[in-house]
Parts: C-alpha cells; structure tokens; sequence
C-alpha cells in the first residue's frame, strides 16, 4: 500500500512539472514600439510552477523582485546585470520587478499568478522612484481590470 501511494505521489509531482511553462522576458534599451528601457513584457501572466526567465537581450540590465512587492510565501530573487536570471513561482497573486538600473526610467514589469490581485495594494503601498511607479500602477490597474473581465465573462456564460 505504501509503495502504491509513494508511486501516485511522484506520479502526481512529476505531471504538474510536465505542465509547467518557461516564460522568456527579454530586457530591452529599446522595444519595436520605441519604447526605451523596458522590459518585452510587461504585465506577465503565469501559474504556479512556471518559470520566469529574465534575459538581457541588451546590456547594463538586471531583473529583480521588489521586497515587500510579492505573495506570501514567495522567495524573493535577484540578478546581477548582464545575467540570465530565473523566477521560479511558487504562490499566486502579484510580483513587482525592477531593473535596478534603470526603474526610474520606467522599467518594471508585473507578474501576475493565477487570477489572484489579492495584495496589489502591497504592490502599490512599494515605493518605486520616476517613471516606475507611474508605471506599475498602471500595470496593476490592467491586473484588476483583467480579473474583473474574467469574471464578467464567466457569470455570463454560466
């Protein structure tokens, strides 16, 4: 009987790493749009277990969480410029990234987990300097109005 829960157990674990994504983030002095010093995405939308992977598409940029600008229970991370850095998520709800060099330019980016906004107000409560503060609340605004249409959506097809 033992044998046959551990099997189900690993079985179970290894189907949920099977779904899971990698999500490629490129970081950008410039997008095709002309927007300078963002990253490719910016409202990131992902599940548990996937994986986030910040690359620096151009140099002198970094991807980091903002503390205190995630879920509970979600580790924090940090890159070193110049670097490939990845994101593991492990709990829904919203994580604020920066690019230390440049987020009073404006590069930051959302990530958003399942449809959970539940602490955006954490997010908003962050102080983020210049253009990315301005910036990730109107990120966390399109967060919310994207649940909000959701859930519209649902009650009327239900």
């Amino acid at each position: 009987m033992r044998n046959i829960l551990l099997s189900t157990a690993l079985v179970l674990g290894s189907s949920v790493a099977a779904f899971a994504d990698t999500i490629e983030i490129e970081m950008l002095n410039k997008n095709d749009a002309g927007d300078r010093m963002v990253f490719g995405e910016e409202l990131i939308r992902a599940e548990v277990g996937d994986v986030i992977r910040f690359v620096p598409t151009d140099k002198s940029h970094n991807a980091q969480s903002v503390k205190e600008a995630l879920p509970e229970g979600q580790e924090g991370f940090r890159g070193k410029v110049n670097q490939v850095v990845e994101y593991e998520v492990t709990e829904t709800g919203l994580t604020a990234v920066i690019c230390l060099p440049h987020q009073s330019m404006g590069m930051v980016a959302l990530v958003m987990v399942g449809d959970d906004v539940s602490n955006a107000q954490d997010i908003l409560d962050v102080r983020i300097p210049g253009k990315g503060g301005d910036k990730i609340e109107d990120l966390v605004e399109q967060a919310r109005a994207s649940v909000e249409i959701e859930e519209q959506t649902g009650d009327q097809t239900s």
